[in-house]
């Protein structure tokens, strides 16, 4: 028997499979020899015999079968649609531990009580080994660890010696986030949630569950994997950001316990292995987490739920390129199951294509508690400096502060930056010290006093004096959460303020463990950035601020308007959630933007018209797709120059069809990161012959990385 093998090993030189003899099935991991060293492989396919005149090397051996049917039929789906290497995408399928042939099963030693161990048996002049005797007695093992640290090793090898217990190794089972842990609780399903069920339930194709904050949208995705399970099937279900998971996982695992296994890259390497190997054989059946969950090796799935189907974490912007939906589509059609997309801010695409039929759009319009959404008041920033106010905080809002946490109740403020500033300048010269890697500035973190650069993590120390010009005048440019922060605790009595950021949350657990001391009032006010804008939910907040609500309205971006209104809407959500009216402050310089008009409404409806008929117009996605070559190499010549013939071979297409819309070569906005040089090739293309396309622009890459870091990039989430 032939096996075709594809190498662990990520080069586009080895991008195809290799022939071997042996017996193993299809999907199996083995040991291969390869040049002159043994390699881990995957059988992707047997044959007959092989066209490979030479005598076939033989498989060392069979390890186990990670792989099924349909995730040897998904690669062969990602590899068409998204240009990628086989291997890469099996390592998406799979936990890290698996690409090493040592077992990753974690093994302890535990101390068993034998039969000769009754109540009879006395212990003179050794009270630890009667303590451990008893012990035993009543749980019948411990952990030779456990036992050490209660009761002193003497005291085991005592027993052990009188035969009284033995040693031997278990398999032990890493438990991920095992303190998110609560009660279950019996939800009476409202009528729009009843009716939303009940549109889903026992159906396959794509649905679009279009509910305000708070419209209790989790209960609807609970309801429809208890149904899922009841029907013998399993279930997938993605949310957007790490710092959800540990608060999905609480609330499900009150109703499914241990059916619940966790997946994202937070986790530990032993930690992914057990809960991807309990998913695996069946011990869980319920697979939670970010994007990576949707390679869950469940088999038999009945329901696969996207959770805030709008946020951008969606899509995976580093190698290996993918769309989670995409992969989402695939396996729900695979499974005959339902793909539920939620979001009370839906991707404008994904509206489109719900107004057009492809999902189906089931609305849940009100919030569950009954309660109003909360009032937003737009606050004018410059109207405030007018008045006087130069601190970054408007009147309205400390205001609201003070009078919410007198009320005892608690508040949130957003930001869309971490750190102390953005950047820090030189008011006498202008000189912003940027990373000496990145062409970025640097920003500024007061707790550590350094300047940090955030594309590739180099800190430096930060100056006393301008080094351009020995100045002392340096001033900090925009706020973030730490100096946020600092004022509120300058200016509100009683304020315990805790941050929320991708400093503060670096470390494993540390998401919970923020949110824990918010919720049990360690803090009565949360400062953070995006990751404090999405499904949180906590009955006793009733503020909220929104500090430079337009800081994102102006970038460079298509979607910054989508982007802006999708964050005032969801961060306010965040208010007034329970029986207590909520309210929220939105500070602004420009306050008579369309896009807070739509959001002081609620209005999607009204904001989703607006902006997809401008983009009809302008001629950008979802009407476009935009295409980004880009390339990056430690020698600015060598970027350019393979920019340049990708693009000279690119515009030869252009001339042989009417296909783009648009077509230029030019530097990154970012111009280097990491010491490499960055150039770019940007497209847009009319929809109806992208693909075929998009398929030439690959060829026409694939021929330059031999000499160049360079890869394509469709619909990009940033243009930096």
């Amino acid at each position: 028997m032939t096996l075709e093998v594809l190498i662990d090993i990520s080069t586009q030189a080895l991008d195809r499979v290799f022939d071997y003899s042996g017996e193993a099935e299809v999907g199996c991991r083995v040991l291969v020899p390869f040049g002159k060293k043994s390699e881990i492989g995957f059988v992707v396919a047997v044959k007959e015999k092989s066209d490979y005149k030479g005598e076939l090397k033989s498989v060392l051996k069979v390890l186990d079968k990670p792989l099924n049917d349909e995730m040897l039929s998904l690669m062969n789906f990602m590899r068409d649609k998204f240009y990628l290497r086989y291997i890469d995408i099996i390592r998406l399928f799979i936990p890290p531990s698996l690409r090493l042939e040592a077992d990753a099963t974690l093994k302890r030693l535990f101390v068993l009580k034998t039969q000769n161990l009754t109540e009879l048996v006395k212990f003179k002049n050794a009270p630890k080994q009667a303590e451990l005797a008893e012990y035993l007695l009543k749980n019948g093992e411990i952990s030779v660890s456990k036992a050490s640290e209660l009761f002193g090793t003497s005291a085991i090898g005592g027993l052990c010696s009188k035969g009284y217990a033995v040693k031997y190794e278990k398999e032990v089972e890493r438990k991920p986030f095992d303190f998110a842990n609560s009660v279950a609780k019996d939800f009476r399903l409202t009528s729009a949630q009843s009716d939303a069920v009940d549109a889903i339930e026992g159906c396959s194709g794509k649905f679009l569950l279009h509910g305000v904050t708070g419209s209790g949208k989790t209960v609807v995705y609970q309801k429809l994997i208890e149904n899922a399970l009841g029907q013998g099937k399993t279930a997938i279900m993605l949310v957007p950001e790490i710092s959800l998971t540990p608060q999905v996982l609480k609330f499900m695992r009150a109703t499914f316990g241990d059916l619940v296994a966790i997946l994202h890259s937070g986790l530990s390497q032993g930690e992914r292995f057990d809960e991807w190997k309990r998913l695996k054989k069946g011990d869980a059946k319920i697979a939670i987490g970010a994007r990576s969950a949707i390679f869950a090796p469940l088999e038999n799935v009945g329901v696969i739920i996207i959770d805030e189907e709008h946020d951008s974490s969606y899509i995976s912007d580093s190698n290996p390129r993918f769309d989670t939906k995409t992969v989402a589509e695939y396996r729900a059609a695979y499974n005959r199951c339902p793909l539920v997309l939620g979001s009370a801010t839906p991707d404008i695409e994904t509206y489109k294509k719900a107004m057009e039929g492809e999902y189906k759009l089931i609305k849940m319009p009100d919030r569950v508690s009954g309660a109003t959404l909360p009032k937003i008041d737009v606050v004018d920033m410059s109207e405030e400096l007018r008045r006087g106010n130069d601190s970054i905080f408007s009147k309205g809002l400390v205001d609201g502060l003070k009078q919410t946490l007198c009320r005892g109740e608690k508040a949130m403020i957003y930001i869309n930056r971490r750190g102390f500033s953005s950047f820090v300048m030189c008011r006498d010269c202008g000189y912003i010290p940027k990373c000496t890697d990145c062409d970025v500035s640097l920003t500024y973190h007061k707790f550590e006093n350094r300047l940090k650069c955030h594309y590739c993590g180099k800190a430096f120390i930060m100056p006393d004096k301008c080094p351009k010009c020995n100045s002392t005048k340096i001033r900090h440019g925009r706020t973030g959460t730490q100096k946020v922060k600092e004022e509120v605790e300058r200016l509100v009595e009683g304020a315990k303020v805790i941050i929320m950021d991708n400093d503060t949350t670096s470390k494993k657990g540390s998401h919970f463990e923020i949110l824990d001391k918010f919720a049990k009032g360690e803090a009565n006010v949360l400062v953070g950035t995006q990751m404090i804008a999405k499904g949180h939910d906590f009955p006793d907040v009733t503020f909220v601020g929104i500090l430079d609500a337009d800081f994102s309205l102006f970038f460079d971006d298509y979607r910054s308007s989508e982007r802006t209104f999708q964050l005032v809407t969801q961060v306010a959500g965040r208010a007034g959630r329970a029986d207590k009216t909520g309210k929220v402050v939105l500070q602004t310089y420009t306050p008579h933007h369309y896009v807070f008009r739509y959001a002081q409404s609620y209005d999607y409806d009204g904001f989703y018209q607006k902006e997809v008929n401008a983009r009809q117009v302008t001629k950008f996605p979802p009407f476009s797709v935009i295409v980004r070559v880009l390339c990056s190499d430690f020698e600015d010549e060598t970027a350019f120059k393979v920019t340049k013939n990708i693009y000279t071979a690119i515009k030869d297409i252009k001339t042989k069809c009417d296909d783009f819309i648009y077509l230029s070569a030019m530097r990154s906005p970012v111009n280097k990161v990491q010491n490499k040089f960055r150039y770019q090739v940007l497209m847009r293309l009319k929809c109806e012959n992208s693909d075929n396309i998009i398929k030439e622009v690959f060829a026409i890459t694939d021929k330059f990385k031999a000499k160049t870091n360079c890869f394509v990039e469709i619909n990009p989430q940033s243009l930096n």
